[in-house]
């Protein structure tokens, strides 16, 4: 019981902040190890998950808005601190160890299965597609209600046939469905499917209203939140090296590209190299002149002198 209380202290005062609870967190500040981390970059996961099957409890560390606002004002201020990339590489790591989690029991609960990643993508893209169509059915069905109480009945028919054409659809996907699973995987598990994004157990046999209240949940939007900041980290990277690389520049040696290994040389010996390269050009080019008019005076007095 004394557990119990403890998870409701900690939830109470995740969700009204420490100061309401009476506890005194004047002397805590953002930089603290007792402050959460999570939280003040992003979404700790912790709140992510609550009364679902993947709840942590509560989070053992602080969540205060105070904090949250005064860490993110100092990042505002002073961005290039070491300290908010230290702060960022930790959050992003959490974040990768947790999907990665998920991640490691999608692939066991679908070796259990015996079916193929592609075959149980392609099912549960199709239950979920299902799921939505069978909730824009529900929401047409109460607008047509709701035209049909103002006296809009040419709204209203228009809404029925919109519903008509969203039945169709769903039909042709249960058929697509059907035909799936009775083509695909071994026997003993035909029904069963894992979720590729948060890896729960699906039965094609479920209900559309219990396929939409798993797209729709807490457990299954809470590893959604977390694969899109994943993406978005990855983005922010390479955003970052891409604004980091310096742009190649031509080599003096020909052909090469500065930086590689070779070390910059002074504007004075630049300098000294290019007015040594244009006296060898000039000389070049003055003995390569003499050699022809010299040439050209053996061949006149070679050449026989014409009579007239």
């Amino acid at each position: 019981m004394g557990r119990l209380a403890e998870m409701q202290r900690k939830l109470l005062e995740q969700m009204m902040g420490p100061e309401a609870m009476g506890i005194a967190t004047v002397n805590l500040s953002w930089p603290d190890e007792k402050v959460c981390r999570n939280f003040l970059c992003g979404t700790c996961p912790h709140t992510l998950f609550t009364n679902t099957k993947m709840d942590l409890g509560a989070c053992p560390k602080s969540h205060t808005e105070r904090l949250k606002t005064e860490f993110l004002a100092a990042r505002e201020e002073n961005p290039s601190d070491p300290i908010f990339a230290k702060f960022q590489t930790e959050y992003e790591n959490n974040i990768f160890a947790f999907v990665d989690e998920c991640d490691r029991r999608i692939r066991t609960a679908q070796r259990r299965l015996e079916k193929t990643p592609e075959e149980n993508a392609k099912t549960t893209n199709l239950m979920r597609e299902i799921a939505e169509i069978e909730l824009a059915i529900q929401g047409g069905t109460e607008k047509i209600e709701a035209l049909g109480e103002q006296g809009k009945v040419e709204e209203s028919m228009k809404e029925m046939q919109a519903i008509e054409a969203l039945k169709s659809e769903k039909g042709e996907k249960e058929r697509e469905l059907q035909q799936l699973t009775d083509t695909s995987g071994a026997s003993g598990h035909q029904k069963l499917r894992v979720c590729d994004v948060c890896g729960a157990y699906l039965s094609v046999l479920d209900s559309d209203r219990r396929l939409a209240d798993h797209f729709g949940g807490k457990m299954h939007l809470g590893y959604h939140e977390l694969r899109n900041m994943l993406m978005k980290f990855r983005e922010e990277r390479e955003k970052r090296k891409a604004q980091a690389a310096p742009p190649p520049v031509a080599s003096s040696s020909g052909g090469g590209v500065a930086g590689r290994g070779s070390e910059h040389r002074s504007s004075r010996d630049d300098h000294r190299d290019r007015e040594r390269d244009r006296d060898r050009d000039r000389g070049y080019s003055e003995r390569h002149s003499s050699s022809r008019y010299d040439d050209r005076r053996r061949d006149r007095s070679r050449s026989p002198r014409r009579r007239y």
